[in-house]
Parts: structure tokens; sequence; C-alpha cells
């Protein structure tokens, strides 16, 4: 066989391989709450060699304002990566389950461009299960099972989330029936802790202001002047990393911020940066986690996470574009 032709013809392979390899996802993101959801969308932007990104789909929680702000936000981020238009970005629920699941199959349902494009895209994978990482409360995926149950069989749910076993967690509590109603469904759901101010959670995955200054600049690729949330001209995500750190409250010595969302991320494209277990699924009552040692239903769980591994990688995304 000629040389040329079989060394495209391995080329072929590897990049067949390489594509079906490429996991499914759509990111559940309330954009417009804090820092983490920014660097947490452009680690996805900037991987998409592992990810096939079928889209972006947003939410409200208490911070953050209403559903256009999150949108603008995530929008904002696709402009600063150098990606929009390449992938959807759909308006989720303003609300909440409880207020919403009773109307889950109507037309006027709040959120109900995202909750559709959840249900369509997850019929559409054939060959795996299309990953949902939700990376603030859970509402839109509550809300798509409800609406149509047959797509637990083709997702894999990933929350950060839950400060378990102990109560509270901002996620968490923004939307306390979606979780329960998901630990309830035959759905694979996995849980990236959060764990306020223990180092076994994403908590730990801190990144502090003087590091961003240093890490950050110019980072990424250059990009038409996009006006930042706090206003200001940006032409480039890292720029706008930093404004984002210099913007928002920090703590500790140094002073620093947890990248939480961005964890449930590496984890699917790495899983030796953290450890998982199987748990019985248990449930919230009253804000507190209530074990079910019998519960045959099984979730898994994420924690002690690889902080230096994690963020070395998330400089690496963005230094290759």
């Amino acid at each position: 066989m000629n040389k040329c032709l079989l060394l495209l013809l391995v080329f072929s392979f590897k990049w067949a391989i390489g594509q079906e390899k490429k996991l499914p996802i759509i990111l559940d993101t309330d954009a417009n709450n804090e820092l983490d959801d920014q660097h947490a969308l452009a680690y996805l932007f900037f991987n998409d060699e592992t990810f096939d990104i079928k889209g972006i789909t947003v939410n409200t929680t208490y911070n953050g304002g209403e559903i256009d702000q999150h949108y603008d936000e995530a929008k904002r981020i696709a402009d600063l990566c150098d990606v929009s238009g390449k992938y959807p970005i759909l308006k989720g629920a303003n609300g909440n389950f409880d207020e919403l699941k009773a109307g889950a199959q109507s037309e006027t349902l709040d959120g109900k461009t995202a909750v559709d494009f959840i249900i369509e895209q997850a019929h559409k994978t054939k060959k795996e299960k299309l990953i949902v990482a939700a990376i603030g409360k859970l509402t839109n995926v509550a809300l798509a099972i409800e609406k149509d149950p047959s797509i637990k069989e083709h997702i894999k749910l990933v929350w950060l989330g839950s400060n378990y076993p102990e109560p509270g967690e901002y996620n968490q509590e923004n939307d306390i029936p979606s979780l329960n109603y998901l630990l309830e469904q035959d759905l694979d759901f996995e849980i990236v802790t959060v764990r306020y101010g223990k180092k076994s959670g994403s908590d730990a995955v801190k990144v502090s202001l003087n590091e961003v200054r240093e890490k950050m600049v110019d980072m990424g690729p250059e990009v038409e002047p996009v006006m930042g949330r706090h206003g200001g001209s940006f032409t480039n995500f890292g720029d706008y990393s930093i404004e984002l750190f210099s913007k928002i409250d920090l703590y500790g010595d140094p002073p620093s911020r947890a990248l939480f969302d961005l964890v449930a991320l590496a984890v699917l494209k790495n899983s030796q940066w953290g450890e998982k277990r199987s748990i019985p699924a248990p449930t919230v009552v009253d804000e507190k986690w209530v074990d079910r040692p019998q519960n045959q239903k099984q979730i898994t769980l994420w924690e002690n996470f690889d902080r230096k591994a994690i963020i070395n990688d998330f400089y690496e995304s963005l230094s290759q574009h």
C-alpha cells in the first residue's frame, strides 16, 4: 500500500475514534450569579476536543437577576471565547419546580425553550448518554423529566451542588423540590460536592486575585470588544476574568474565590482529578440531608479534588487558544 495512503488511513481512523470519544453535553447554568459559571463556560468552550457541546441552557437563582441577565452573561462569555453563534444558548426557567411542574406540558411553560431542548437532545444521542452538567439549580432538568420521563434512560445528570452530608449550599437551597424529585428517579445521577470551608469539596479549588492577575492577562483568543457585566470593554476572556475577580467579595489569605462549577467539567474530562463513590440516594427534609441506607437507588458522589491539576488544566486550555 502507498505509504502516504496508509498514513492518511491511520490519521482518519484516529480522528474517527477521537470524534466518537467526545462527550455529548449540555451545560445548564445560572451564568450571571457569581464568577465560577463564567469560568466553567470558558473551560467548556476551550475543551471542544473533549466535549461535543450541544448547547447552553440558563436559569435563574437568587442572585444575578432575571433570565435575560443570565442569558446575556452566557452569550458574553461565548463572544469573549470566540464561539459566538457556534452553540445555541437557550432561556430556561425563572421559577422553581413546585410552582411549574403542573404545567410541564403547557405551551406557555416558563423555561419551555430550554426544557424542550434538553428533551430533544436526549433523544438524539444514540451511542452514549447525553451529559447534562447542571451548575445551578435543577429546575430545568426536573421539568424536562416531568414533561418526558422517557429521557431518563438517555441522560447522565452531573450536578455541582450540596455540602452533603451537611446542610446548606446555594444551588441546593434555590430549588430543593427539584433535587428531591430527581433523587427519586431511575436516573444516572452524579453530585460534585461543594462543602464550604472543607478540603474535601470543590470549595477547595480556589484561585487568588493575585494569581488571576498574574496568569490571566490577555489569555484566550483576541476578539472584537465586548462590554462587560460591570461595564468596560474586553477583547479576551482572561482580562474579563481579572475584572470579575476584582469586583467580587474574596475570602481567606490570600484573598481567593472557588471555581466550583469548573470542577464538574474537569472531572468529566479526567476522572482522576477527583474521587467518586456510590451511596444510596438520600433525600432532603427540612433543608437537612437524610440518609436512606436501605434505598436501592444509588447515586455517585464526587469529592477530594486535585486542585493543582484542575487549575493548571484550565490555564493550559486557555493558552492553547
